[in-house]
C-alpha cells in the first residue's frame, strides 16, 4: 500500500511545544448516571494508572479506549466499545487555580435521545466510571502526530466534524451517522491532512482506512435496527463495518504514525496491540 506525501512528512517531523490551555466546565462528563461496576477507589486509581503509563511514555496526545459493555457480547474482533482523544493539558480548576492533566475529548450518545450525541470534556476517571473492566486501550501516535492533533483539538475541529446523528455501528465511509471512533478518527484525519472537508476525509478514509467487519448474526442486526434506537445499518451496503480502536490503531501502524500501542489492565499488565 502506498503512502501518501503527507504521512511520509508527518513520521519524520520533528516534535513542537504539545501542551495546550482549556478551562473545564463546572460538571464534567455525560456519564453521571452510568452504573458503576467498581469503587470509586478502584476507578480513580485506574485512572491514574493509565495516566502515569501515559506519561511515563512522553504521550501529549493519544487515542483512549474503554470497555464500557459487558465483553463476553461483544462481536469478535472489537475489544473496547468507546474511543476518544486524551490530551495533557494545563485545567482551570473550580477555585480558580491551575492544574496539568489529561482531559478526554469525547462523543457520547444521549440517554435520553440515543440516536443523537453531543461532545463531551472529561477526566479520565469520569471516562472510566460506567467501565465494565478496568482495561484501557492506549494507542500513542507520533510526536507529530500528536502536535497536530492537539492544534485541531485547539482551533475546534472536533466541532467541525461532528454529526450528530449516531449509530453504534456508523459506516465511517459515509457521514450518514456517527459514532465515537468514527469522530475520532475523523479528527485525527483532519489534523493528518490538515483539513475538514468532509468530502475529501470521507475519500481517504476509502483509500487508506480499513474498517472492522461487525462478525454478528443478520438476525441480530435486523432486531437492532427494529428495536433499538441508536442502532441502524441504514449507512451500510452490503457487509457491516465500522471503526474501531483497533482499527484505527492499525491504520496509525501501516503508515508508520505510530509510537505505541498497547493495553492496561488493572493489575498493571501491559500488552502490546500491535
Amino acid at each position: 500500500m502506498k503512502t501518501p506525501s503527507i504521512l511520509k512528512t508527518l513520521s519524520i517531523a520533528a516534535t513542537l511545544t504539545l501542551t495546550t490551555a482549556i478551562t473545564m466546565p463546572a460538571i464534567a462528563g455525560s456519564q453521571s448516571n452510568a452504573k458503576a461496576h467498581f469503587s470509586a477507589d478502584q476507578i480513580a486509581n485506574f485512572a491514574k494508572q493509565v495516566e502515569h503509563y501515559a506519561a511515563r511514555q512522553g504521550a501529549r496526545a493519544f487515542i483512549i479506549g474503554r470497555i464500557g459493555q459487558d465483553p463476553k457480547g461483544l462481536p469478535r474482533g472489537i475489544k473496547f466499545t468507546h474511543t476518544a482523544i486524551a490530551v495533557y493539558s494545563q485545567i482551570k480548576l473550580k477555585n480558580g487555580e491551575n492544574a496539568k492533566g489529561y482531559v478526554i475529548h469525547n462523543l457520547y450518545q444521549r440517554n435520553k435521545r440515543p440516536n443523537k450525541s453531543d461532545l463531551v470534556t472529561d477526566f479520565p476517571v469520569d471516562f472510566f466510571w460506567g467501565a465494565q473492566r478496568l482495561s484501557a486501550g492506549i494507542s500513542i501516535p507520533t510526536p507529530a502526530v500528536q502536535q497536530r492533533l492537539i492544534e485541531a483539538i485547539n482551533n475546534g475541529v472536533a466541532q467541525q466534524v461532528h454529526n450528530p446523528n449516531y449509530s453504534v455501528i456508523a459506516n465511517p465511509m459515509n457521514n450518514k451517522y456517527q459514532n465515537c471512533t468514527e469522530h475520532t478518527l475523523l479528527v485525527l484525519n483532519s489534523a493528518i491532512y490538515q483539513t475538514t472537508n468532509l468530502e475529501r476525509l470521507y475519500e481517504n478514509h476509502k483509500t487508506y482506512f480499513t474498517p472492522q467487519t461487525v462478525h454478528s448474526s443478520p438476525f441480530k442486526l435486523m432486531l437492532g435496527n427494529a428495536f433499538v434506537s441508536g442502532v441502524t445499518t441504514a449507512d451500510h451496503k452490503s457487509k457491516v463495518k465500522t471503526a474501531t480502536f483497533g482499527s484505527i490503531s492499525r491504520y496509525l501502524n501501516n503508515y508508520d504514525l505510530l509510537y505505541k500501542s498497547i493495553t492496561l489492565n488493572a493489575n498493571g499488565r501491559v500488552t502490546n496491540n500491535i
